[in-house]
């Protein structure tokens, strides 16, 4: 008799363990794994004076790009190429200027890419500390991600 009283307990016990587990890794308002739409998890978080960015490299922001949920904008000057799913063109040194052409939402992710990340990196920081809080930088720039063999446009 006190057999049957622990073993029901315990069933229901496992049932519940393999309902939560079965739930873990999936975002339950669209059915997607929740890595598909978090950040990057081995980005480098770079602090600014007023907040920060993440550094991500060319292999996570190709996942990235296999499930689009963020603005991207190429900062580079002048035009030399271009990568993949690019929403706008603003020049790095222009960024505070063109507001008006990023997401309205400060906390909407955004992708800064240029050559090297040296205009993208200023341009994140830039926005860092306007208190945009979804930045994210390709660490390399385009010329990392074409070492990798990524797709890439050249453009004259």
């Amino acid at each position: 008799m006190i057999n049957k009283r622990l073993r029901m307990p315990s069933s229901l016990l496992l049932l519940g363990l393999v309902l939560l587990l079965s739930a873990c890794g999936t975002n339950s308002a669209n059915g997607k794994d929740d890595a598909a739409s978090s950040p990057p998890a081995e980005g480098k978080v770079v602090t600014t004076a007023k907040g920060k960015y993440t550094d991500i490299t060319p292999d996570q922001f190709k996942v990235m790009l296999e499930s689009k949920d963020f603005y991207h904008v190429d900062v580079h000057v002048p035009n030399e190429g271009k990568l993949p799913q690019i929403d706008a063109r603003i020049p790095f040194d222009q960024i505070t200027q063109n507001l008006d052409q990023l997401p309205s939402d400060k906390s909407a992710k955004i992708v800064l890419t240029c050559r090297s990340d040296r205009m993208s990196g200023e341009a994140s920081a830039a926005l860092a500390d306007l208190g945009y809080t979804n930045v994210y930088n390709l660490d390399g720039g385009f010329n990392a991600w074409k070492d990798k063999g990524y797709p890439f446009t050249p453009e004259p």
